[in-house]
């Protein structure tokens, strides 16, 4: 009977069968969907469509967001349909033929990037259609064109690739460094509280010397004193076993003999050791006594944002120009091809000071910037550009605002001191040997502000001066 009814459905199918077909996969509809248009698909079916784009396919209306819902009543009646064994053959869809007319797919829809058949042309208006056979060569013509872009970015990326490498490299050089220069400075501290506590301990021990000999001194006299006591007594003693007679004429001169005028001994004054001179807060006075060996600079280079054309000292407080390009990466903070470097720390509030040696360099910049300052390529300093900063060039000094201000300097300055104040608002400069002001800039600052330092392309270098330390107590 089974075989009776699939030939029967062979034939055509059943008019109920129609209307529970999806227009797509032309099969029964599973989880069927409704659209706003009125059309239903199998939920698999419309989802597989809506890879390409959004709309219906059937009439093509351009579906916004999420508008498919469930189509209960018609997923019931398929059920139903289905129970009743009236299960049909399930059509094989030809790749190549429409879904939708069962035609074969002849056109290809430019707009939609599509193949259609003759009667989807009524459906794609406007679109422009084109043969399959030319259809094909401008589809692969345009992912041609791609992989062409990809391919040079493939070589980019290889390169890019190796600048990483570098890069890589280049942070085990810094770290090499790094621990290089901090060895060498536990070394030189360490050697420091070596002979800070060798001083200390011989301290001790010509104190411990002194109060004992002193002790031992009086150890001696008082030995000295009972050999004598010991002596006058058996004196005495002897005296005392004469006859009555004689030793009464005698009497005054034993009295005169048996006195004693000297003092008991006692321990002096301060005779033990003073041990609050030596372990006394001592780990405050030994860190006291260091301060002559350890050097305070208000500010350090940032070696990252260090022009390849700079070279800076172990320490980064100099900077010069160096005769050859250094292998640095190009890594965002660091400035190139402007020839500066900035200060390690930035500011976002509060007081700061610090002093830079210029010497006798022809040329020089010292100011500060805002932290979004332009690095990678050329620009002209000025207060427009987030940088406030003073210059020499050309023998002329100048506040670099957007025209630039000359500034009356009557002696040629060494030091250029730098005074930031977050909270006003303002950055002045100073002649650091005179005192003598030169300029002030106020503004508003948005963002975190950097020391910045172009020391120009000269051998003589920039020097960070050293700050004044104080041990303050209470």
């Amino acid at each position: 009977m089974a075989e009776c009814m699939d030939e029967d459905m062979d034939q055509g199918p059943f008019p109920l069968q129609e209307d529970l077909t999806c227009p797509v996969c032309q099969g029964i509809y599973r989880d069927p969907v409704l659209l706003p248009c009125s059309h239903s698909f199998c939920r698999e079916c419309l989802e597989r469509s809506w890879e390409t784009n959004r709309k219906c396919p059937v009439c093509r209306v351009v579906c916004e967001g999420d508008q498919a819902i469930t189509n209960r009543a018609l997923n019931s009646a398929c059920e139903s349909f289905l129970k009743e064994n009236w299960r049909p053959q399930q059509k094989r869809v030809n790749e190549e033929h429409c879904h939708l007319h069962q035609l074969e797919l002849q056109l290809y829809c430019v707009k939609d990037e599509e193949p259609v058949c003759v009667d989807c042309v009524t459906l794609h208006g406007a679109h422009q259609l084109l043969p399959i056979n030319k259809g094909a060569p401008l589809c692969k013509e345009e992912l041609n064109d791609r992989t062409k872009i990809f391919e040079k970015k493939v070589e980019s990326f290889k390169k890019i690739k190796q600048k990483f490498t570098s890069t890589v490299e280049f942070i085990k050089h810094q770290a090499g460094q790094a621990e290089k220069q901090i060895k060498m400075e536990f070394e030189r501290l360490h050697k420091v509280l070596v002979t800070e506590e060798a001083l200390r301990l011989k301290a001790l021990a010509t104190e411990e010397e002194q109060k004992i000999a002193i002790i031992e001194e009086l150890i001696a006299k008082t030995g000295r004193d009972i050999a004598s006591l010991t002596e006058l007594i058996k004196t005495l003693q002897k005296e005392m076993g004469n006859e009555d007679l004689p030793f009464l004429r005698n009497f005054q001169t034993l009295k005169r003999k048996a006195h004693w005028p000297h003092d008991d001994p006692e321990l002096p004054y301060n005779c033990l050791l003073n041990m609050g001179k030596h372990v006394g807060s001592l780990s405050f006075n030994i860190w006291k006594n260091m301060q002559a060996h350890i050097k305070y600079n208000p500010v350090v280079l940032d070696p990252n944002t260090a022009s390849p054309w700079l070279s800076l000292n172990p320490e980064l407080t100099s900077v010069k120009e160096s005769s050859e390009r250094q292998m640095a990466p190009d890594n965002l903070e660091r400035f190139d091809p402007c020839v500066f470097v900035m200060g390690a720390e930035g500011y976002s509030s509060g007081k700061h000071r610090w002093d830079v040696i210029v010497g006798d360099n022809p040329k020089w910049i010292v100011g500060v910037c805002r932290e979004s300052v332009v690095r990678k390529k050329k620009f002209t300093m000025s207060t427009d550009r987030g940088v406030w900063s003073i210059g020499l060039s050309k023998g002329v000094y100048n506040a670099l605002t957007p025209k630039r201000t000359v500034l009356a300097v009557e002696q040629r300055p060494e030091r250029i001191r730098v005074k930031l104040n977050m909270d006003k608002g303002e950055v002045s400069f100073w002649d650091g040997g005179t005192a003598k002001h030169l300029c002030t800039f106020t503004n508003k600052f948005h963002e975190k502000v950097f020391p910045l330092f172009g020391p120009g392309l000269h051998s003589t270098p920039m020097i960070m001066a050293t700050g004044k330390m104080a041990v303050h107590t209470s």
